[in-house]
């Protein structure tokens, strides 16, 4: 190592900030590196540290009788090489070490930039590489010592001396790189954190968004279709009796005027922001009444088949998903097949699930456009799923539409 153990003034290098790098720990050797105002610092502390040790060893070169002059000037060249080449340290952190750790056994004022070149390969590679510089340092240790007798000092305790140095310039910079990991590993875990924390926040608009859609369409497609059924049948026929067109204006107030209380109870819910079911009033399997004597009130024929277990309370949650698949299957009856008649069957009871069956007739004629893009249909498949159930839909073999339903109800 070209470090004497008589010299009791040497010091180990400071920590110097590793250049900015995607991984732990260093640049690949060759990289070219970028230094911030803390690197400076801590290559030109490093730089210093390395001179000053480096000195040390003019005092065993003039403690040489008979050294020839040309070999302290080369002593002294090679040791401001390494001195300098403590600038590109960063870079070449293998190449530097070895080539430090070769040039110490004969040049004496080398000896700090090797104690730097140790530090700096402990910090950016692998524990491997640095036991294999260290064990070479340490072996080529006794050849210094011999090259350069001192009188008075023991051998042995010089080699102990120099193994604890390069043990203690080893151990400081694998704490220094395990530090480091550390602090990129946490800096890691915090932008993975941030990055799944935004993505839950997406997923949480989205959820929120496809909940007020679903929201709108199950409250507000119900009356506006039958608000459009009733204009489009005034339409088509402008010689209607005058009792059913008062009948029909009838129909149309009352379903805008309930569309708009709608309305205004879903934009209440999203100004407040309190989405929960106690937010907004929900339908439930009682409500199914009110909702037949509606469609019949707007003209559709209906037969309602309820044959549930006797004395079973139906769950909510269970009743409002049944009101939906009925109230959805209603607007759709009378947008495609307005004037026929629909038929509601219920059966089961607690443990056997219930059967919803909602069937209509082929219209008796010509049916005027309404829009639609069956999305009406989709969230109910959705639904019946979310709610451990099936739904099934299709045409039935003699004309018209058909509905069919099982959902779990718990014993």
């Amino acid at each position: 190592m070209g470090i004497r153990a008589d010299r009791h003034h040497h010091a180990t290098p400071g920590s110097g900030r590793p250049a900015p790098a995607p991984g732990p720990p260093g640049p690949a050797d060759g990289r070219p590196v970028r230094r911030g105002p803390r690197d400076w610092l801590a290559d030109f502390t490093c730089f210093v540290l390395a001179v000053a040790i480096g000195l040390t060893g003019l005092d065993v070169l003039r403690d040489q009788p008979g050294l020839p002059a040309g070999v302290a000037v080369a002593d002294q060249v090679a040791g401001a090489l390494a001195c300098a080449a403590v600038w590109v340290r960063r870079r070449y952190p293998l190449g530097f070490a070895v080539a430090t750790a070769v040039v110490a056994v004969v040049a004496q004022t080398a000896g700090g930039a090797a104690v730097v070149a140790l530090f700096t390969l402990a910090v950016h590679r692998p524990f491997r590489q640095v036991a294999w510089v260290s064990a070479g340092s340490l072996a080529t240790a006794p050849l210094t010592f011999w090259l350069y007798p001192e009188p008075g000092l023991d051998q042995v305790a010089a080699v102990v001396f120099a193994a604890v140095l390069i043990a203690a310039t080893v151990g400081w910079g694998m704490y220094v790189r395990s530090r480091r990991q550390l602090l990129l590993s946490l800096r890691e875990r915090a932008r993975r954190a941030e990055a799944e924390a935004e993505l839950r926040a997406a997923q949480a608009q989205r959820l929120a968004r496809e909940a007020i859609a679903r929201e709108m369409h199950d409250v507000l497609a119900h009356r506006l279709t039958l608000l459009s059924v009733h204009a489009g049948a005034l339409e088509f026929r402008p010689d209607a009796p005058t009792a059913e067109i008062a009948r029909a204006a009838g129909v149309i107030r009352d379903s805008a005027h309930d569309a708009l209380q709608d309305l205004r109870a879903i934009i209440g819910v999203l100004r407040t922001g309190d989405d929960s079911d106690a937010a907004r009033p929900q339908p439930t399997l009682d409500a199914l009444t009110d909702l037949l004597d509606e469609a019949r009130g707007g003209g559709t024929p209906l037969t309602l088949d309820r044959r549930l277990a006797a004395g079973a309370d139906v769950p909510p949650a269970l009743g409002r998903t049944v009101y939906r698949v009925v109230q959805e299957c209603l607007t759709n009856a009378r947008k495609h097949a307005p004037g026929a008649p629909v038929t509601v069957t219920l059966t089961g009871g607690p443990g056997a699930g219930l059967s919803v069956d909602v069937a209509n007739a082929a219209p008796a004629g010509p049916v005027p456009p309404v829009p639609g893009s069956g999305q009406g249909l989709i969230g109910l498949t959705e639904r019946a799923t979310l709610a451990g159930g099936r739904l099934a839909h299709g045409p039935r073999p003699g004309g018209g539409f058909r509905v069919t339903a099982w959902l779990p109800w718990a014993p």
